[in-house]
């Protein structure tokens, strides 16, 4: 596979998936009447339909990562080269990004913006970890071929049982930091959520790998 088609890959899926969150997220306040359950359930079906669409058509070219985390992972336990590791970052994070301001750029809303949405606390930090352990262990244990409808239904259900309606993604952070809008977060609580999510996602790994090794000595 030809690396350069890899990190497009990465970059044209984060960037979709993160358009969709965002501008999901303003069709769904514009739209709403201020409801904002109704706002985050119009947020949460657009993102679990475009994550399971994105996974099945740009999987097979770059396993549909998206997520720095999952890439971190998948580097540490060599089913990345490691080499691949920045390349998948650096495209996701850009991804992120553009999807923000594409996002903008369809509802006519300045391109270029910060977000003042204040997410931090040790309930949102505790959040993060849950969520990203959550989507870790349900990457590494989905069956052959499955991966894509049982990523995006946990990625639903976690909008709802997470106080931080599940980011669970550090590109998810960095890109809605720059967007003032109902989905973003204040650059500022960044680097807490990113923390937590890079622990969660290795703690994820862990519950895992017990299992695994329970199932081997069971057998």
């Amino acid at each position: 596979m030809i690396h350069w088609k890899r990190y497009l890959s990465e970059f044209v899926g984060t960037a979709a998936l993160f358009c969709t969150v965002i501008g999901s997220g303003i069709m769904a306040e514009q739209l709403a009447g201020g409801n904002v359950a109704v706002a985050l359930l119009a947020n949460t079906l657009a993102t679990v339909f475009a994550l399971y669409v994105l996974i099945e058509t740009l999987g097979p070219v770059s396993g549909a990562h998206f997520n720095p985390v999952v890439s971190l992972v998948m580097a540490y336990r060599k089913d990345l080269a490691r080499h691949h590791l920045f390349g998948y970052v650096l495209a996701q994070l850009a991804g992120a990004a553009v999807g923000a301001w594409v996002a903008h750029a369809m509802f006519e809303l300045e391109i270029l913006q910060w977000s003042t949405k204040v997410r931090t606390g040790p309930s949102q930090w505790l959040a993060e970890a849950v969520a990203t352990a959550g989507l870790l262990f349900v990457i590494l244990r989905s069956p052959e071929g499955k991966a894509s409808s049982l990523v995006a239904c946990y990625i639903g259900a976690a909008y709802w049982f997470t106080a931080s309606t599940s980011f669970a993604n550090p590109a998810a952070a960095f890109g809605r930091m720059f967007t003032d809008t109902f989905a973003g977060i204040s650059p500022a609580d960044v680097p807490a959520f990113i923390v937590a999510q890079i622990v969660g996602g290795f703690i994820g790994l862990m519950l895992h790998s017990l299992l695994n090794s329970e199932h081997q000595r069971s057998h």
